[in-house]
């Protein structure tokens, strides 16, 4: 890395406040006019008047974007090019603590848990060189936007809104019952626009926020608020408090839990032109957009083709399949059908059974088993008799006999 001293280099550079725009201490994107851009992150950004640039080349940063951010930092800092000679000179430059990722207890609030969280963003410190570290692309799939917040944990270097959105959602994904959502601002100061971006958290039926910014107002909310209205109110004040007026609100989908998801996060699912609404209005459409999550949430998931394919029978395997065989009962019923087609009249085995208790037997010379078995005596029956005694019980076990 250029220097060989990023952290210590970057932890120097002191806080400015840059045209009328910077000190009102919202972040994110900010142009001129109508056409700024929509998506932080995705183009070299403007804030205000002051251009933000984006480092595309990962780290370590490359000499380029190394020499491009000083000379950035030389145009916009009050002390200029001084400033920049004595950092890049100085060679007792002090160390930057990296500050250390919370961890928590089993017992531990959501409360405690996102207090933690928020501090530790903090702890990171906002970027004020105007050279964004780490290309947040909004499209890109979660999982690998969760790689680039272990980065950041990593690297530990100080940070933009848009990052401190992309890291909130990672130290987060293992709190339960927390959902998460983007919720970003754009307002208008002296006729320019800016653009701001927070982490909305939803959980026990309150709101709040996690995120990064110059003012302290403008990024963490605790979780306390009865409705996402009164959330995005109490940032509306604060912008109002450095003369800013809220132009648009955008809200996205919650956001997955699952790591190794490849879906891309929806950053605006909703869009609300405030300044075109009455505060009953955007009380209303606010309403309606939590009532669609919590339908989402609500819908179960579509079934697995596991499940699915159970109900199909093997493409390879039809019902007389050489490697099932039938039953003895199945056999019997095979015989029944076609003897049924054949004969007519059939008289099934419980009918069978009735006529035998009664006396009368199934032998083909139509004389009665008692008979039969009287003139047998205790001498048993004869060959001839037990060859009827089979043909009896043949025509019992095939439930049928002709009468």
């Amino acid at each position: 890395m250029p220097g060989g001293r990023m952290s210590s280099v970057v932890g120097t550079i002191p806080r400015t406040e840059v045209n009328e725009g910077s000190a009102t201490g919202c972040e994110g994107v900010a142009q001129r006019g109508e056409e700024e851009q929509d998506d932080e992150g995705e183009e070299d950004l403007r804030e205000g008047s002051a251009v933000l640039f984006v480092n595309r080349g990962g780290l370590p940063v490359d000499e380029a974007t190394w020499e491009r951010m000083w000379r950035h930092v030389a145009r916009i800092h009050p002390e200029g090019e001084d400033l920049v000679r004595r950092i890049r000179g100085a060679n007792d430059l002090p160390k930057i603590p990296i500050p250390s990722v919370p961890t928590f207890q089993p017992s531990a609030s959501t409360s405690d848990r996102l207090e933690a969280i928020q501090r530790f963003i903090r702890d990171l410190q906002y970027n004020h060189t105007g050279t964004q570290f780490f290309e947040i692309k909004k499209n890109r799939p979660l999982t690998a936007l969760l790689d680039i917040a272990k980065e950041m944990i990593r690297e530990a270097l100080p940070i933009k809104c848009l990052e401190a959105v992309i890291l909130g959602i990672y130290l987060t994904n293992s709190i339960p019952g927390l959902e998460r959502f983007p919720l970003s601002f754009k307002t208008q100061f002296s006729g320019n626009y800016f653009r701001h971006i927070v982490l909305g958290v939803h959980s026990g039926g309150r709101f709040g926020a996690l995120g990064i910014s110059r003012r302290e107002d403008l990024m963490y909310k605790p979780v306390t608020f009865r409705t996402l209205s009164d959330l995005v109110q109490e940032f509306d004040v604060a912008y109002h408090r450095y003369w800013h007026t809220l132009k648009k609100v955008k809200i996205g989908q919650y956001v997955s839990h699952d790591p190794h998801s490849v879906e891309q996060i929806e950053w605006k699912h909703s869009i609300l032109d405030v300044d075109k609404l009455t505060q009953e209005e955007l009380r209303k459409e606010l309403e309606r957009h939590m009532r669609d999550m919590r339908l989402k949430i609500g819908k179960p998931a579509p079934p697995s083709p596991t499940k699915d394919r159970k109900n199909f029978g093997s493409p390879l395997r039809s019902q007389s399949s050489p490697h099932r065989r039938n039953s003895r009962s199945e056999r019997h019923q095979s015989v029944y059908e076609q003897k049924k087609r054949s004969h007519g009249r059939v008289v099934k085995k419980h009918d069978l059974m009735s006529h035998a208790s009664k006396g009368y037997g199934g032998n083909s010379t139509g004389r009665p088993a008692r008979e039969e078995r009287q003139k047998g005596g205790k001498r048993g029956l004869s060959g001839e008799k037990k060859l009827a005694d089979q043909k009896s019980t043949s025509d019992v076990n095939s439930y049928q006999i002709r009468v």
